[in-house]
């Protein structure tokens, strides 16, 4: 019996796509890359014993898996070669829990964000990871790139929120370490294996997810400042004055700001002027009167690094400011062909190493531009790096000018999107080279036949 007609007894023969049935949203990520996929078998399971089950027979037959989430990463991690088998987990979408005296909810891996976001928000409860798209980024897929996003300073990343894990082994085994418990030292804790190791070890098929109290208000400001060292003075300041609710801390340099200047009829744009950093700062409460009148203040206080400010006093508000700081990276994906990068540093260092970068690439192209914004609180920047070429020939160039710096001053060349394919050939500009020993070791253990992800963090010579 061939492998398709095998797998479809496991699944039904509706969920088991080969040939024309295959979309195209099994092919590449979202925001698309230089590698497509070829995908030729899909198979959707419906529970977790369908999923050890078609683990168990590629096992058996060396099949190479790739399991697929709701394919928005950004490093191809989830594109598939003609040889793998996709495991897509889109009809493990449910949530099977909401329990309001722990405030956790379980849910099947393939449960979107905005699901768990919404049911959370009708219970008085909030699930703070937030990235876009929510409403096709998946609660598997996410913890398999141990996502970040935009909360990440008072939240912390996906890691962080994550009670307990079923998972699913290459070889069949169900792994159930589903619990509901802050404190557990009873041993390993398993989950950290499986959060943020992109599908390569296991494959997550449920999750038990840590709620936290929503806030009672929400207000946000931006402030236009003179360089980084004023936008870092702003943070710290504003969390001395304000401690435990400054939930969100984002700068855009001056040219990523600029993309918004075209679409000024579309969206209310914060500041008059374009300052050499514009700063975003959610602010999260319990007294809306009291919560307001506290950010006024604080803000006052800060006029001597302030160039220029607009507070957010009402939800419609703090969604326009929102709206703006979220449309910038698609305005920047129109300026094809560019180079977009995920990193972080010490805060502190930002300044220096875009110095460093932005010199070292006009050397190559006199008139290239690095667009620059993130989540600055957490010390991690997107640079997009357009060349002015209209060809990608030279993206290794552009690659080893961004990592070596990185690795110059200490920091990461993946903050929150994980390795995949795309960063693969520069893992060793993070990780030192006992590190990547070790990691080859977690997979020839739990995946001594490497069907699992193969090639993506590491070399498939290595597995």
């Amino acid at each position: 019996m061939t492998l398709s007609k095998e797998l479809a007894e496991i699944v039904g023969a509706e969920h088991c796509l080969t040939g024309t049935d295959i979309g195209a949203r099994y092919a590449q990520d979202l925001w698309g890359s230089d590698r497509k996929g070829d995908p030729q078998l899909v198979v959707r399971p419906g529970g977790t014993a369908e999923v050890a089950a078609i683990l168990r027979l590629c096992h058996e037959r060396g099949v190479p898996v790739v399991p697929q989430g709701g394919m928005t990463g950004l490093v191809s991690g989830g594109v598939p070669g003609a040889d793998e088998v996709v495991l897509s987990l889109e009809r493990m979408n449910q949530v099977e829990e909401l329990d309001r005296s722990t405030r956790t909810m379980t849910v099947q891996a393939g449960c979107t964000l905005a699901a768990v976001q919404d049911l959370a928000a009708e219970h008085d409860l909030m699930f703070p990871l937030d990235v876009a798209p929510r409403t096709a980024a998946t609660i598997g897929g996410a913890i398999a790139t141990n996502a970040g996003g935009l909360r990440v300073l008072l939240y912390g990343m996906m890691r962080e929120l994550v009670l307990g894990l079923e998972v699913v082994l290459a070889d069949g085994t169900i792994v159930n370490g589903l619990h509901k418990l802050v404190k557990n030292n009873a041993g390993h804790d398993l989950k950290q294996l499986f959060i943020g190791t992109e599908g390569t070890l296991g494959v997550v098929t449920r999750a038990t997810l840590r709620l936290r109290p929503a806030p009672q208000c929400r207000f946000a400001a931006m402030c236009g400042v003179a360089d980084l060292d004023a936008a870092l003075d702003l943070l710290h300041r504003l969390q001395a004055a304000l401690p435990g609710m400054v939930s969100a801390f984002e700068a855009v340099w001056d040219d990523a700001y600029e993309v918004l200047l075209p679409v000024r009829d579309e969206i209310t744009l914060p500041l008059q002027k374009v300052h050499p950093i514009a700063v975003l700062i959610e602010v999260s409460g319990v007294d809306a009167g009291k919560d307001l009148d506290r950010l006024h203040r604080a803000l006052d206080d800060c006029a001597d690094i302030v160039g220029e400010s607009t507070v957010a006093a009402t939800a419609e508000q703090v969604g326009l400011l929102w709206q703006a700081r979220e449309r910038i990276p698609k305005q920047i994906l129109q300026m094809q062909p560019l180079f977009g990068f995920d990193i972080s540093l010490p805060a502190g260092l930002l300044d220096q190493y875009l110095s460093e970068v932005r010199e070292e690439l006009r050397g190559h192209w006199p008139a290239v531009k690095l667009l620059v914004f993130g989540h600055l609180g957490d010390g991690n920047v997107h640079i997009a790096v357009v060349t002015g070429e209209q060809t990608r020939d030279r993206k290794a160039v552009v690659e080893h000018i961004i990592y070596r710096a990185v690795r110059r001053h200490g920091g990461s060349i993946s903050a929150e999107h994980g390795i995949g394919f795309e960063k693969r050939p520069y893992l060793h500009y993070s990780r030192t080279a006992e590190e990547i020993a070790l990691m080859r070791l977690l997979k020839q253990t739990l995946d001594p036949r490497g069907i699992l992800s193969p090639g993506r963090i590491l070399d498939e010579a290595s597995q």
